[in-house]
């Protein structure tokens, strides 16, 4: 078993084998949860000037509902609708998966670099979303890229409207669009 750092670089580096490795194993749903809160950290300080500590906090939060909302709709989406034949999956497999997919995020500690928030941001957003294809297509089991594609941006909506919803609830929208 690798250890959470070597399972990250490896889910970063977009390894299939490491996105089974972590699907299979069931213990790793808590390190799948630090990866998000860290990775969630690394954008909050990146972002620290435009939300301070406690935009840092509030945003934390909404990323780990967040997180367990695209999880919970892309398990449903992927095995309900468009399950593939091979396709055999609970949702811890995909909270894993999709946990360890956020390892790419952590670059995002860079935007305290003044100038750098934005490119950095952009970058981190689409590997994580490269990522996040890959996690899903392993722990779906699916033969095509294509249809887990089309399961991750089914549940990015999901996790853009409950986003939104949460940060304006919080009160935190204005810091959060200020990036």
């Amino acid at each position: 078993m690798a250890s959470l750092t070597e399972r990250m670089v490896g889910a970063a580096k977009l390894d299939p084998a490491t996105y089974e490795e972590v699907e299979a194993d069931t213990a790793a749903t808590p390190q799948a949860m630090l990866v998000v809160v860290l990775a969630n950290l690394a954008a909050g300080v990146g972002a620290l000037r435009v939300v301070g500590i406690g935009g840092l906090l509030v945003a934390t939060l909404v990323s780990l509902i967040g997180w367990y909302v695209w999880a919970f709709v892309t398990y449903f989406v992927g095995t309900r609708f468009l399950a593939g034949p091979k396709t055999e999956a609970d949702v811890g497999q995909l909270l894993r998966t999709i946990g360890f997919s956020a390892s790419p995020g952590l670059i995002r500690v860079l935007g305290i670099i003044p100038g750098l928030n934005a490119i950095v941001s952009f970058i981190a957003a689409v590997w994580m979303l490269v990522a996040m294809v890959i996690a899903v297509r392993q722990a779906l089991d699916y033969d095509t890229t294509g249809r887990a594609i089309a399961v991750c941006l089914i549940g990015f909506v999901f996790y853009i409207v409950v986003g939104v919803v949460l940060a304006t609830f919080l009160g935190v929208t204005a810091a959060i669009i200020g990036q």
